[in-house]
């Protein structure tokens, strides 16, 4: 199957999804689950988390697929995104629960679209989506971090369990890489 096909593939299987058919969920599932916890392992490192993550960035996908509009980048980059944010947020709450205990997660949890969305659904989305597709996965992780969840170069080392000059090259080399991209 080419790349061209398995896309198409997966927004006939998000428009069922969105008009609720189990079946299609089944099979997106069975089409993407493998690909999405490979991410999710990658950003967590740890199995457990990297599979309550998957639940619950399908969970999200299952809830938000009538949302999904080809404008917003391909079927697979729009569900990879909600599962690495979904990711990011349990990797924070497990943080912010160790730090200080049960109470804080009440004020963790916010429903409303991530700043990425809001950002994309803006002018110049396709663009500024189509250039972010093209960056490396790390050096997007990067970007979207420090910038739409104000992550520091120190946190970025210890979220992605990498040394802080590697994040510091991935950066740098991501915002040149965007700015050709959208001069060009």
């Amino acid at each position: 199957m080419n790349k061209e096909a398995g896309q198409e593939d997966l927004m006939r299987l998000l428009n069922a999804v969105a008009h609720q058919d189990r079946e299609a969920f089944q099979a997106l599932y069975a089409a993407i689950a493998g690909r999405l916890f490979g991410l999710c392992h990658r950003l967590a490192g740890q199995h457990e988390l990297a599979e309550e993550a998957l639940q619950e960035a399908f969970i999200r996908i299952w809830h938000h697929a009538g949302e999904y509009h080809s404008d917003r980048g391909s079927p697979m980059s729009w569900m990879m995104t909600i599962a690495r944010y979904r990711t990011l947020d349990l990797m924070r709450a497990r943080k912010v629960r160790q730090a200080d205990g049960e109470d804080a997660l009440a004020d963790v949890a916010d429903g409303r679209a991530g700043p990425l969305e809001s950002s994309l659904a803006g002018a110049g989305n396709r663009a500024l989506a189509g250039c972010i597709d093209e960056l490396s996965a790390d050096q997007r992780d990067c970007l979207l971090l420090s910038y739409y969840r104000g992550m520091t170069h120190e946190e970025l080392s210890t979220t992605m369990s990498t040394p802080i000059g590697t994040i510091k090259s991935w950066v740098r080399r991501g915002l040149q890489a965007l700015k050709r991209c959208l001069e060009g």
